[in-house]
């Protein structure tokens, strides 16, 4: 599919209105795709890789406008783009007000696939959808001396071949900002209806695979059969089951008994561990964003070399740990969780333990559908197969192992509660005891309790330059949750200054600085981007803030850097913890 073709549809999902009639759009894409098939679901979505894959373009915004600015002409820099960008409001309107295609560099003459020597293949129409996904592979791939200058020539490279159209959409898909109205319901939907299968397989096949362009290539060449053949893959990650807070009188309302387990103050991981039939293993660890985390947390990789004998793929968290194997804050696990660099000394200063709470696939086994009680069960005899105790140990005796408690008892489970919270933990975990594992979805079947003080994960969405010693440093953070039917508005709730340290600013400033959209003075407006956890007194309503309501002593706890902003917390729970007030 020419790449032009593909522009020329966006455009028309973009300005299509009806949800129905996108989706009927996005099915005619993709029965059109012919072999470009599995990038052409990618990018309607504006991915450049499957959603399983933690590989990213590492593209920031200054390069993308370097490579637009030298196609665009000689007489056009990174800082014009930039400046139009500040009066447009979007980069894709911006790429597409240049005349790109006369241009000559070194993109032009390689991998970026550019025009001939006199550089007339700019008018776009040439360029494939094959060759943008290959030059964008190829682009994530560079790295080393001179990687910055390599990519910025690749990026020329398909600029100088864009047309207008082109442009604007090859501009949003570098920079993660496609949207077209287009997200993973639609895709699954579109798939459904342009291959003539049904949904349910679709989704199932999604849940497994985490992989859209798979599954669509699977649904038109091999049909339901197809789908239902596929399973989950050691080493492939999928996205974590996620829970909503909730209380123990409706959890007991709504299911005979619930499952009890503590609820851990650290870092959510999926755990992959292959074992081979010479009885060599492979194990890797994914964060709850499915990025590769194996490198920082040896512990980890350590445990499962020590404790599985069989292929498996776990949920849960990893904890900081102090010398007596006390819990640490959460803060001290961030430390650790993405770290590229000196991870030894690294480990020294921080200690991690795994902690493990669900079983998703044992032996050739896929347990997705298999009820928690019968999954918790497969993960004990996992654990416990290693374990120097008894043939049938105590459940509390296995390393890693979070326990499960099943009762219908409101007092049982505050005991259980305070027993959490008497260990250094967060408090509990309510879940349905016959619920299915359900990746991605953030249902009633698990839900969440914290103590009475409660915290919420808000997005910070502008701040205000400070005073005197602070005159370089952002403070004063303003607070927002999602809100709106796809939960993509954002309403304000408060802002918070109180709990930082000048040491804290200095790192806070350095982190969102590169997301300042705007500044009038003092204050700043800030690109949706950076996650605060915030604890508060009580939550008031207020005229003041969009929301309606306002954090009442509002006190910051941390940055929660495993949480994109589409993971915060929205209006509707603000709303659920006013009422519990």
């Amino acid at each position: 599919m020419e790449f032009a073709t593909f522009a020329d549809r966006a455009a028309a999902i973009e300005a299509e209105p009806a949800d129905l009639e996108i989706v009927a759009r996005v099915s005619d894409l993709l029965s059109d795709a012919n072999s470009d098939l599995e990038v052409v679901a990618r990018f309607v979505q504006g991915r450049v890789f499957p959603a399983w894959d933690s590989t990213t373009l590492d593209i920031g915004p200054s390069t993308c406008y370097e490579a637009i600015a030298r196609a665009a002409g000689p007489n056009v820099g990174g800082d014009d783009v930039e400046e139009r960008l500040a009066e447009v409001g979007e980069i894709g309107a911006v790429a597409a007000a240049y005349d790109f295609g006369g241009q000559r560099g070194l993109g032009a003459f390689t991998g970026g696939g550019g025009g001939d020597e006199s550089g007339e293949n700019g008018n776009g129409g040439d360029l494939t959808v094959n060759e943008v996904a290959e030059t964008l592979a190829d682009l994530a791939a560079t790295e080393g001396s001179g990687s910055q200058d390599r990519k910025v020539d690749l990026l020329f490279g398909l600029f100088n071949r864009c047309s207008s159209e082109e442009a604007r959409y090859l501009a949003r898909l570098v920079l993660s900002e496609m949207r077209i109205g287009v997200g993973e319901g639609t895709v699954r939907d579109a798939i459904g209806e342009a291959f003539d299968v049904p949904t349910d397989r679709v989704q199932r096949a999604l849940q497994v695979s985490n992989n859209y362009g798979q599954v669509a290539r699977v649904a038109r060449d091999e049909g339901i059969d197809g789908l239902d053949a596929m399973d989950l893959e050691v080493g492939r990650p999928v996205q974590a089951m996620l829970a909503q807070a909730g209380t123990v009188t409706e959890a007991l309302e709504e299911w005979d008994e619930a499952a009890v387990e503590w609820k851990y103050d650290g870092a959510r991981i999926q755990l992959h561990h292959r074992v081979d039939g010479d009885g060599e293993s492979e194990t890797s660890v994914f964060s709850r964003n499915m990025e590769d985390v194996t490198a920082a947390l040896p512990e980890v990789v350590e445990y499962a070399a020590r404790t599985l004998e069989e292929s498996a793929i776990l949920d849960g968290e990893v904890v900081a740990i102090d010398a007596d194997g006390s819990p640490l804050p959460f803060q001290e696990v961030l430390k650790r969780f993405r770290r590229k660099h000196d991870v030894a000394k690294a480990r020294e200063d921080v200690t991690v333990r795994p902690v493990f709470f669900d079983c998703l696939h044992a032996d050739g086994d896929d347990l997705l559908a298999e009820p928690l009680t019968a999954r918790h069960d497969r993960l004990e005899s996992l654990l416990a197969a290693d374990s120097d105790s008894e043939p049938d140990p105590d459940p509390a005796d296995v390393e890693g192992l979070s326990l499960l408690w099943l009762t219908d008892d409101p007092e049982e489970i505050e005991a259980i509660d305070a027993d959490a919270l008497e260990s250094g933990h967060e408090g509990i975990m309510l879940k349905d005891p016959d619920s299915t594992y359900s990746p991605g979805r953030r249902g009633k079947h698990w839900r969440k309790r914290k103590p009475d003080v409660e915290t919420l994960d808000c997005i910070v969405t502008g701040a205000e330059w400070g005073e005197g010693r602070r005159a370089t440093f952002l403070g004063t953070f303003e607070l927002s949750v999602r809100a709106g039917d796809a939960g993509d508005d954002l309403e304000t709730v408060g802002k918070v200054a109180t709990g930082i340290t000048d040491e804290k600013l200095e790192a806070l400033t350095e982190l969102l600085e590169p997301h300042i959209a705007a500044e009038d003075g003092q204050t700043v407006d800030l690109e949706p981007a950076v996650v605060f956890e915030v604890g508060y007194e009580e939550i008031q309503t207020s005229p003041t803030y969009s929301s309606g309501y306002a954090l009442r002593f509002p006190r910051f706890q941390g940055v929660r850097s495993d949480k994109e902003p589409a993971d915060a917390n929205s209006l509707e729970r603000v709303e659920r913890l006013r009422d519990r007030q």
